[in-house]
């Protein structure tokens, strides 16, 4: 059986993505380490490099215990995971790659949604980069959704998710393409029809490519 460690930032992302490789992947064992202290860090830039240190020995630690591959289930570490990809001997993703990848494919205006400032400027580095390998013409906008985040951390589901449709229903119009930069936003955007087309999420794609790549 395939093991794969996934690496959370937030507890609102564990039982979600647990569900998701059980529903994607199937006959998988997964094993989950949760830091929440790394949001609060990368937010007032406090020891980010100890922040990094730390990340990478939870995917060295996890490559220790026999897994097939670690998944970072934050898009605001997506650097320090890159980093322990070029570094481990089993292969380490980003959450977000595959949806990156799919809004440069679509081209366009691209509208990336965040509830953390942190959150926003990796996920538009990504995007950019993945646009000039690429050679794809594209305009990044950015949107942060204020108390989104802070509602959640609350228990406040239903304003989260509320606070993200209503930004996303005014921006999607002018938008080609809209990205939700979090895992944890995913769930607000299940049950709207606004623009469905538009929206990526980062965790049915993320999931769907980490099986193919391990060939599940």
């Amino acid at each position: 059986m395939k093991k794969i460690g996934i690496i959370h930032t937030t507890p609102a992302t564990i039982a979600s993505l647990n569900a998701l490789v059980r529903e994607i992947i199937g006959d998988v064992e997964t094993v989950n380490f949760l830091d929440d202290s790394i949001l609060g860090d990368m937010r007032t830039g406090h020891e980010v490099d100890f922040v990094r240190k730390r990340w990478i020995s939870y995917a060295r630690t996890l490559e220790h215990m026999g897994v097939d591959a670690v998944l970072s289930a934050c898009s605001t570490v997506g650097a320090f995971a890159e980093e322990a990809d070029r570094m481990l001997d089993v292969p380490v993703y980003r959450i977000d790659e595959a949806m990156c990848r799919q809004a440069v494919e679509r081209a366009g205006t691209v509208s990336v949604f965040a509830t953390l400032a942190s959150t926003l400027e990796p996920t538009v580095d990504l995007i950019r980069r993945l646009a000039r390998s690429s050679d794809k013409e594209i305009q990044v906008h950015t949107v942060l959704v204020e108390g989104a985040y802070e509602a959640l951390m609350k228990g406040q589901k239903d304003v989260h998710d509320g606070k993200i449709r209503e930004a996303v229903s005014r921006w999607a119009p002018v938008s080609d393409v809209v990205v939700l930069a979090q895992a944890s936003m995913a769930s607000a955007v299940d049950a709207s029809k606004d623009a469905a087309a538009k929206i990526l999420t980062s965790p049915k794609l993320g999931i769907e490519k980490l099986k193919r790549d391990l060939g599940m």
